[in-house]
């Protein structure tokens, strides 16, 4: 039976567990953000620097650290799901900070839940199939009705091959501590490019 100094030395240790991995949650999601935020991606990849492109560029990378860690499942599920939770609770804030109404904002977050799901969807099998495949979803995410170009498709393709090799090369008690490295990020003049057409989804 426990004494009452038993108990409150367990209640502290799981209190600072909970605190460690909501800490680690929020490294991991700041890294993404980082990544994704990095200017390269709109000045020379061509993405557009809108809303939707910069969510799209999270999505992006959240999946990727998503998919290195689904090689360390079960224990890693808490700590995606942590990371998945702060990813939303910041869309949320954000929403509210450009004025979207309180009732408008579940619709709008439910509505880039299901977009992310179907992001996760469509690369998880994009990786696994050849470059061409990947070029095509990564610019029907990226750059939508838009489009790149052929150089810039074969650009993005090679920086997410890169980064999936860079987040497999790294310790899992590293990325679930929230230290990321999705490889170097170079720039180029690809935006100049002459564009790709892009199909519709």
């Amino acid at each position: 039976m426990s004494t009452p100094a038993v108990s409150r030395a367990i209640a502290v240790l799981l209190f600072s567990e909970r605190k460690s991995a909501r800490e680690a949650a929020d490294i991991a999601y700041r890294r993404v953000v980082e990544q994704a935020r990095n200017p390269v991606f709109f000045t020379d990849y061509g993405v557009p620097d809108t809303l939707d492109g910069r969510f799209e560029l999270i999505c992006l990378h959240a999946f990727l650290y998503f998919h290195r860690l689904k090689e360390d499942r079960p224990r890693a599920g808490r700590f995606c799901q942590s990371v998945f939770d702060r990813m939303f609770a910041d869309f949320d804030r954000s929403l509210r900070e450009m004025g979207v109404g309180d009732l408008s904002v579940g619709k709008h977050v439910k509505r880039m839940a299901r977009a992310f799901y179907g992001r996760v969807l469509s690369y998880e099998a994009a990786l696994a199939d050849d470059d061409s495949v990947l070029a095509a979803t990564l610019a029907r995410n990226l750059f939508g009705t838009i489009g790149g170009s052929e150089a810039i498709a074969d650009a993005m393709v090679a920086y997410v091959r890169d980064a999936v090799r860079a987040l497999r090369g790294q310790l899992a008690t590293d990325l679930l501590a929230g230290r990321a490295s999705f490889g170097v990020l170079s720039g180029t003049s690809l935006s100049r490019s002459t564009p790709l057409a892009v199909e519709a989804s």
